[in-house]
């Protein structure tokens, strides 16, 4: 195997690690019943007109297996998480009490668990299709070099091992996915 087919398929590899650390990140944010403050890393609030996320405004804590707290470090930024938290649509609705936001997870129906599944594949689903298109943009890297030279016999080999880590990353993903329908649609 030459250096610059080592090269492509490393880059490729690297690629799909990302994509699988960020199906990581959004199945966190899927809540699965109990309370986790990494539900709102993705919810962003207006402070002083400059969006920020939710945790760099105010302290969010767990106060028990079903409540969050969110304490904001400026009284004046309660109404503005607030209104973010109810526009992201996570399913939750914050409750203020002029101090603090607590949130109420309340337990989930087989309907909502069902829809949580739903979204979990979805997300799977992207990852598989940027899995996908690493593996197409490195095999037409590959093509190139070997219209430039490359060896038939050491293109297919690099070839081949694309589709490995194409099939591994994928497999991958069906793991994460199951593991994560597994802690939704257990009661």
């Amino acid at each position: 195997m030459t250096e610059d087919t080592s090269t492509i398929i490393a880059a490729g590899e690297e690629l799909m690690q990302k994509a699988i650390s960020h199906l990581e990140a959004e199945l966190v944010k899927i809540r699965a019943g109990k309370a986790n403050p990494q539900m709102f890393d993705g919810i962003v609030v207006d402070y002083y007109g400059s969006p920020m996320p939710i945790n760099q405004v105010a302290n969010v804590s767990v106060m028990d297996a079903r409540t969050l707290s969110i304490q904001p470090w400026e009284k004046n930024m309660l109404q503005p998480i607030e209104r973010a938290i109810i526009n992201s649509n996570i399913g939750v609705t914050p409750q203020n009490d002029g101090a603090l936001i607590r949130i109420f997870l309340p337990p989930l129906t087989e309907e909502r668990r069902r829809e949580l599944v739903k979204r979990c594949q979805g997300e799977g689903e992207q990852s598989k299709v940027a899995i996908r298109n690493i593996r197409r943009d490195a095999i037409e890297n590959i093509k190139k070099l070997q219209k430039n030279g490359l060896s038939e016999d050491a293109a297919k080999d690099a070839e081949a091992e694309v589709q490995q880590l194409t099939d591994r990353y994928t497999a991958l993903v069906e793991k994460h996915l199951a593991a994560k329908e597994k802690e939704i649609m257990a009661v």
